[in-house]
């Protein structure tokens, strides 16, 4: 089915233009045999944008009826760009050729629609379906059930799970249905050949897992191995191979491949532009602050960047100390270091603008964790479960628990708990709209933010 749905539109565009000719009395030779070949090889060629497998096999109509027509537009555009460039011009029965190019897509419509429903009526034959059974019940296995009932297109229908806890303790609810123990499956899909046995047991239990396995290969069943990775806190999980062996990814860094080349055009580009426009008040500010008090203007201190590598974060001083050492006391709503200018820079977070350059090292980014002094990192990293993953990306000037409200002093663990929550959340759904979003949200708060001090 799947060959045919790729050579089809290739047959019926040869076929009719051949016909035509034929039906016009034309002779099918040298213009209209380079065009049949043309068209036959471009219908072959263009990519189809779907992946092969049986629920992609199978797809809703107007999606179907608008890709047929959108790969024929683009055939006769290509064509007519070969004939511009080439300069083939001969004499040649327009009649033939605009019939042809009318006709064509609406024939090519019908033909896939019938493929498609053939390949619908097959798939959803009940001869046809594998049936299917679960050993053990999560989150995984509930949720992999539930989409291979709601997707017909992959021939198989779910009979029920296997678990040595009760019905009510795993709270089953309809259509699923509970057929007994573990000890109990091999024998339930001899008995009912069972096509296909996904074990779906925490890693856990990798024991039982192996021993599911071993007397599984006294059936026939296809068995597959359904990890219930949930069990473990997951950052931008994902499966695939590594050099031919299969892995699944439980923690990885969002910044991979071409995602960490997007992330940093985008902090270059964005960094030197406010850097350029915000020159102005850039040179007020160190003016400032040069009068404000007697210290560098600059305060510089040492905290954990990408991979915990310390790096140096630059800002406008805005206390009359210096402090990067063993002990930092957090600043406070009623600090008295705090200068007056540096109050003022601190209410509106201008202090935070020399991290630019930052961002412009490498060091930071635009948007990411908030990066904490290695003092108060060593002291939390102890207290937080999973306090480092945070490093798997650069820190950033802002970040989404900034904008959630959670900065300024955490006087309890309860605060930098919520504030690692958010960290953790930015890197399970890190997106470019993502970071858009934090930089809007962070213009709007800054100027109403009660937690600026």
């Amino acid at each position: 089915m799947a060959f045919l749905d790729a050579v089809l539109p290739a047959l019926v565009a040869v076929g009719l233009l051949y016909g035509l000719c034929v039906l016009y009395g034309i002779e099918f030779k040298g213009f209209f045999v380079v065009l049949a070949t043309l068209s036959g090889m471009l219908s072959l060629l263009l990519p189809r944008g779907q992946p092969p497998g049986a629920a992609q096999l199978v797809k809703p109509t107007l999606p179907l009826v608008m890709g047929v027509a959108m790969r024929w537009m683009v055939i006769i555009a290509i064509l007519l760009a070969i004939g511009f460039v080439t300069k083939y011009s001969v004499d040649f029965s327009r009649r033939v050729v605009l019939t042809w190019v009318v006709i064509t897509p609406a024939v090519l419509i019908l033909v896939t629609l019938c493929l498609h429903e053939l390949m619908r009526r097959l798939l959803h034959d009940p001869s046809m379906m594998r049936r299917v059974a679960f050993a053990g019940c999560n989150e995984v296995s509930f949720a992999l059930a539930q989409r291979i009932c709601d997707n017909r297109a992959m021939a198989m229908r779910v009979e029920g799970f296997f678990d040595d806890r009760s019905a009510q303790r795993l709270g089953l609810k309809a259509p699923a249905r509970l057929l007994g123990t573990l000890p109990d499956l091999v024998s339930f899909v001899k008995r009912n050949k069972i096509d296909v046995v996904f074990v779906a047991l925490p890693v856990s239990h990798i024991r039982r897992v192996v021993q599911l396995l071993d007397e599984l290969r006294d059936t026939t069943a296809s068995v597959y191995y359904v990890p219930d990775i949930f069990a473990v806190d997951l950052i931008q999980a994902r499966s695939g191979e590594l050099l031919g062996i299969p892995v699944v990814a439980l923690c990885e860094t969002p910044f991979y491949g071409y995602r960490g080349v997007v992330k940093r055009i985008i902090d270059i580009a964005l960094a030197a532009t406010v850097i350029l426009v915000a020159a102005p008040l850039l040179l007020a500010l160190t003016v400032l602050v040069w009068r404000s008090s007697p210290g560098p203007i600059i305060f510089k201190q040492r905290r954990y960047g990408l991979d915990g590598r310390e790096i140096m974060v630059y800002k406008f001083r805005t206390m009359t100390v210096v402090e990067d050492g063993p002990t930092i006391i957090q600043a406070s709503k009623t600090d008295e270091r705090i200068t007056a200018v540096g109050r003022f820079m601190r209410r509106y977070s201008l202090d935070e603008l020399p991290q630019l350059v930052n961002v412009l090292q490498g060091h930071m980014s635009l948007v990411g964790p908030r990066p904490h002094a290695v003092a108060h990192n060593e002291e939390y990293r102890k207290l937080i479960k999973g306090y480092m993953i945070r490093h798997k990306v650069p820190p950033g000037i802002t970040g989404l628990a900034q904008v959630n409200g959670c900065r300024g002093e955490t006087a309890r663990v309860e605060d930098m708990q919520a504030r690692i929550d958010y960290d953790l959340e930015y890197l399970r759904h890190w997106s470019p709209l993502l970071d858009f979003k934090i930089l809007l949200m962070t213009a709007v708060r800054v100027l109403r933010d009660e937690k600026a001090y």
